[in-house]
């Protein structure tokens, strides 16, 4: 049987990028896994992913949870290191 584990290793992203979109898109693991293989394909998913961990950036300094924004601000960074195509900021 293949593991949550074994989709998100498969997606090209790590735990935190996936948690993050599942978040952002109100989406089970699961399926933003899924989501996150799709979109880390092209330059443009590439860019929208990043939009995502930014937005949860920001709605977790909103709410105070300076733990998670610090989470996710280490999953962007790994993020942009891996996808050269998502340090392209577009207006």
């Amino acid at each position: 049987m293949i593991t949550i584990e074994d989709c998100i290793g498969l997606s090209g992203l790590t735990k935190d990028e996936v948690d993050a979109i599942a978040v952002h898109e109100h989406l089970p693991e699961i399926v933003a896994a899924e989501l996150g293989s799709y979109l880390v394909a092209t330059d443009a998913g590439q860019g929208e992913i990043r939009r995502m961990i930014e937005d949860d950036i920001a709605e977790a300094k909103a709410h105070s949870q300076h733990e998670r924004a610090a989470v996710l601000k280490l999953a962007l960074c790994h993020f942009l290191q891996e996808h050269a195509a998502a340090r392209i900021v577009n207006p």
